[in-house]
């Protein structure tokens, strides 16, 4: 028994032997060296550190565009790429950005925001794709949007309750006549349907 047990170890030992030396075999040293390479960049990520996360317009008209300017620096130690920016939605529009910034300078973008409603806080994320090692970096901006003096007067929402069984209803549930404006918070004043 002991000479089947050594014989069938001694088997394996040149089964996973012959495996090991094909598996070398398959490595190209060019994949070797670009693993390398790799690995001695993957702490070497540029980093993006901004004047303001978030920028507050504090109160504003109703209709009358503002704008910004961030600033970023790229505090890291390879050259930042910014490929894109976009905004939650179409009444903040960025704009003229720095696509490369190399390590220590810094870079730029303007943001417009066309804020409407009736007298409600809002507030917007605009994303920046990078080359961090995150992927994507935010800032925000906020706004009181006063109230169009000129907007016609809306009708407050009415609701009629009808008795359970009552013949004045065609069906005996509530019903609500009261009109919604905005799908999305912070979308007063226009819809994105």
């Amino acid at each position: 028994m002991k000479k089947v047990i050594l014989g069938l170890s001694a088997l394996c030992l040149v089964a996973f032997t012959s495996c090991k030396d094909n598996a070398e075999s398959k490595i190209k040293s060019e994949n070797v060296a670009e693993a390398a390479q790799r690995d001695a960049n993957s702490g070497n990520f540029p980093t993006i550190e901004f004047n303001e996360t978030v920028h507050d317009f504090g109160s504003i008209p109703n209709g009358i565009p503002v704008s910004t300017v961030f600033t970023y620096k790229n505090v890291g130690k390879s050259p930042l790429v910014v490929s894109n920016i976009k905004s939650t939605c179409g009444c903040t529009v960025p704009s003229d950005w720095t696509k490369e910034v190399a390590p220590g300078e810094t870079g730029e973008f303007k943001v417009e925001f066309n804020g409407k409603g009736n007298g409600n806080q809002v507030s917007k994320t605009i994303t920046l794709t990078t080359n961090t090692e995150q992927g994507t970096e935010t800032v925000e901006i906020k706004a009181f949007v006063e109230v169009d003096p000129n907007a016609p007067k809306q009708k407050a929402g009415s609701a009629t309750i009808n008795p359970v069984g009552s013949s004045n209803s065609p069906t005996p549930l509530m019903q609500n006549t009261a009109t919604k404006t905005s799908t999305q918070p912070g979308h007063e004043g226009h819809n994105h349907n």
